[in-house]
């Protein structure tokens, strides 16, 4: 589909990029020439996804445990990335954090806890790769976003809000940053299961996974790949007048029922209480 060196020299930040899509984007990427800059909480986690793709690519890799919701981390996540590939030509957000819950069973906690991951860690980590952009004479930025960003959906209030804001941090440094060659833009994926999201976002036992199928006029999920090569084409010099745009990738789904999450409606109280308990145990 690709040159094989389309990235070839560019230095790209992911974070979550351990697992999961972040993952997934990082072996295109790889594939196609770049260096790499991994980062999540978990360094064994990314030394082991750093290996694979190293065994399998031969790519010039970084990785580098932070919380984003840290500046001082990620101050020095981006400090080791520039003194490791001397600048930094790319910025994927990929991290964050997601679970389904009525609205009113939230805590305050938990509420805070989505958005600093996703808005308040995107916040910290575009600041900071942005400066050195700024420094080295141009950039790219790009958001993994969702599409209820812009309609809103059900029981994931956090994760909308977080998203929405994301959202107009792209389209705002879209044109604020313009002017230092740096481009800003973002992803809205549709349902794309990943391992570790899946299992927090679908439940178990109740014909949820058929029914969101259903909704995509597709009949089928995303594949990684497909997200991934949207991606690298993101990054790649060839979409250099692509600024300040969403591309939505889900099949359609969200022009024919916006709300992903919606259809939880039929969720019974027994179950919600179950996943409830479900999480307090992992925490401990």
């Amino acid at each position: 589909m690709f040159e094989i060196d389309l990235l070839k020299g560019k230095t790209i930040i992911i974070t979550g990029g351990g697992t999961g899509l972040g993952k997934s984007m990082a072996v295109r990427f790889a594939e196609l020439g770049a260096n790499l800059v991994l980062t999540s909480r978990r360094q064994d986690v990314l030394d082991e996804t750093s290996a694979e793709i190293n065994e399998a690519t031969g790519a010039k890799i970084l990785t580098v445990a932070a919380d984003i919701r840290s500046p001082e981390q990620v101050a020095d996540m981006v400090a080791q990335s520039v003194s490791r590939f001397k600048k930094i030509d790319g910025l994927l957000n990929n991290a964050a954090g997601n679970f389904i819950s009525p609205t009113e069973k939230l805590s305050e906690n938990a509420f805070k806890t989505i958005v600093d991951i996703v808005l308040l860690g995107s916040f910290n980590c575009t600041l900071n790769a942005g400066r050195e952009m700024i420094k080295s004479g141009g950039g790219n930025i790009l958001n993994i976003v969702t599409t209820y960003a812009w309609t809103g959906s059900g029981y994931v209030v956090p994760s909308a809000s977080a998203k929405a804001g994301v959202l107009a941090m792209t389209r705002s440094l879209a044109v604020e940053w313009a002017k230092y060659n740096i481009r800003s833009n973002a992803i809205a994926p549709g349902p794309f299961p990943t391992k570790g999201a899946w299992s927090r976002l679908v439940p178990p036992g109740l014909n949820i996974e058929k029914k969101m199928k259903e909704r995509v006029p597709m009949k089928r999920f995303g594949k990684h790949e497909e997200l991934a090569n949207l991606a690298a084409y993101l990054m790649a010099d060839g979409s250099a007048y692509i600024n300040g745009d969403v591309i939505t990738i889900d099949g359609g789904e969200w022009l024919k029922g916006a709300g992903q999450f919606n259809a939880l409606d039929k969720v019974p109280q027994l179950a919600w209480k179950a996943m409830a308990a479900a999480r307090r145990r992992k925490k401990k």
